[in-house]
């Protein structure tokens, strides 16, 4: 009897570089711009998509953020991209230096082996 699987849900890293057009504005027009032209094009294309927001120009010239974006599927993660591709955000606000895409513990979900995790404390 095959094994049902659930769809694994996808981490996608995306390492951006700010462009002199974002750095420009200042703070509070830069949530504007992302609040009126970014948000509302993933909410229009798709659903099940959370993100988290890390600064790292502090330690790296070529990346100043890593945009870390969860999606409950493959497709909900294509649909995003191709919302953000159709945004200033895209090549505009930020370059897209690169994209690390993955899913948390794939092997083990491929072997039906328990996760290997540490904790420290």
């Amino acid at each position: 009897m095959p094994v049902e699987r659930n769809p694994a849900p996808v981490t996608a890293f995306m390492l951006i570089k700010t462009t002199p057009e974002w750095l420009a504005m200042t703070p509070r027009q830069r949530i504007e711009a992302f609040a009126t032209q970014v948000v509302p094009a993933i909410e229009a294309r798709t659903t099940g998509v959370r993100s988290r927001f890390y600064d790292t120009e502090f330690y790296s010239a070529r990346v100043t953020d890593v945009w870390v974006w969860e999606a409950d599927d493959h497709e909900a993660y294509q649909l995003l991209v191709d919302a953000l591709r159709e945004t200033p955000f895209w090549d505009r606000y930020f370059t897209v230096v690169d994209l690390l895409v993955g899913t948390e513990n794939g092997y083990a979900r491929t072997y039906g082996l328990d996760a290997v995790t540490s904790i420290a404390t």
